[in-house]
């Protein structure tokens, strides 16, 4: 083994590794070069802690000849014997090394994890803590099958890529971070347009889009009634209907309101909005019926948790508004008013999905025509349609009560 390749595989990553663009990459590539360096690995595996909402970590197992495979760590794990009995938990508490000579008779057998790798024929594992400059402590394990283990020659060259493999890793762990940040707290799309550097007060595009405004029925009296932890698990719940399949059915998911949603469906120059229209109206009678399935006889305090659910379709402002350094990335906009003021019209009507004449003429047979009502804001009356399977829901109503203040 050569002193002069480990050493040029230390500059590659102390450059930041930049032939590669993903993660994965990153593990592949050096695994390949420390191989060719003659230092005989057989399986490596990367285990770098993230911020997420769902994932506590993510693990990146390599194998000669395979595709780097990658695996999410929920926060579950955290809670098993399996993990707390394993060399993560003990080198995230120690932030030291850990070696077993697995070909050597007299080999401690302390982690299930190394029954398994002597099974398979490895004969050495080393264990090398990476250590971010936050303090974090993550891991990398390195094993090979070569009779009677690493030479120290081999392990002086792991160790020697340890240093610079950290800093790489924390650096694409703190732009993946940045990345679900901005997705769990402001969508997709919005979060890509801010890590391009779209952050200027101000800053904002307009563009056209199907627009989602929902709201929960009886929330004001509902948070009077139920306890104030059964109401955050009711409304995460109560979303749950919804922002799975707004996502799932091409939807962005920008603002929640209390109780209420605000989501788009761009429309760009290449789309139909045909199409669009009807994937946004295919996620409101999936949330629909995902919100009828939420009331159950087991809630004591709940009898029926209802919804109703605005469509309309316009052109808006998309950007940063906010003051300050305190911006908000959303949308705004005469067409958003308009849904709003829909959604209102929406309860009174006793419908769950409504839709304006713009948004209606995109869906054919799916709704009907409402009737015309006056919206606060807007100068004549507006021809509102309702979601044809919801014709025998309509309540009685007269033209005082819809007229809002």
């Amino acid at each position: 083994m050569a002193s002069g390749d480990i050493r040029s595989i230390v500059d590659w990553l102390v450059d930041g590794a930049r032939s590669t663009m993903q993660a994965h990459q990153v593990l592949a590539e050096l695994c390949d070069r420390l191989v060719s360096c003659g230092i005989p690995l057989w399986r490596v595996a990367v285990f770098v802690r993230t911020l997420h909402p769902h994932i506590m970590a993510r693990r990146f197992v390599w194998r000669p000849g395979a595709d780097v495979e990658i695996r999410d760590a929920p926060f579950e794990l955290l809670e098993t014997a399996e993990f707390r009995g394993s060399p993560v938990a003990q080198i995230s508490a120690s932030g030291m090394p850990v070696r077993r000579r697995l070909a050597d008779p007299d080999c401690p057998i302390d982690f299930t994890l190394l029954e398994e790798l002597r099974d398979e024929g490895v004969s050495d594992y080393l264990a090398s803590p990476l250590l971010f400059t936050d303090g974090e402590v993550h891991l990398a394990t390195w094993t090979t099958r070569q009779p009677g283990g690493f030479t120290d020659a081999q392990i002086g060259g792991i160790e020697s890529i340890v240093a610079p493999l950290a800093r790489v890793a924390e650096i694409r762990a703190l732009r993946r971070t940045a990345s679900n940040l901005l997705d769990t707290y402001v969508g997709n799309n919005a979060g890509e347009r801010i890590l391009a550097g779209q952050i200027r007060r101000g800053h904002t595009e307009a563009i056209y889009a199907a627009i989602w405004l929902s709201d929960m029925r009886g929330f004001t009296l509902l948070a009077d009634r139920v306890p104030p932890q059964a109401l955050v698990e009711l409304l995460n719940e109560y979303f749950d209907c919804q922002v799975p399949t707004i996502l799932k059915h091409g939807g962005e998911v920008l603002k929640f309101m209390g109780d209420g949603l605000l989501a788009i469906f761009p429309i760009g120059s290449d789309s139909d909005p045909e199409e669009v229209c009807a994937r946004a109206l295919g996620a409101a009678y999936e949330a629909r019926g995902n919100v009828a399935a939420l009331s159950q006889p087991t809630r004591s305090e709940i009898d029926v948790v209802r919804f109703g659910l605005a469509l309309h379709i316009g052109k808006v402002l998309y950007g940063n508004i906010g003051g300050g350094n305190r911006l908000d990335f959303t949308c705004i906009g005469p067409a958003v008013n308009f849904a709003a003021r829909l959604e209102k019209l929406a309860a009174k009507l006793g419908r769950v999905i409504v839709a304006s004449s713009e948004f209606a003429r995109h869906c054919g047979a799916d709704f009907q025509p409402l009737g015309k009502f006056p919206l606060a804001g807007f100068a004549t009356e507006q021809t509102i349609f309702g979601a044809a399977d919801e014709a025998n829901s309509t309540v009685s109503i007269t033209t005082d009560i819809l007229t809002e203040n």
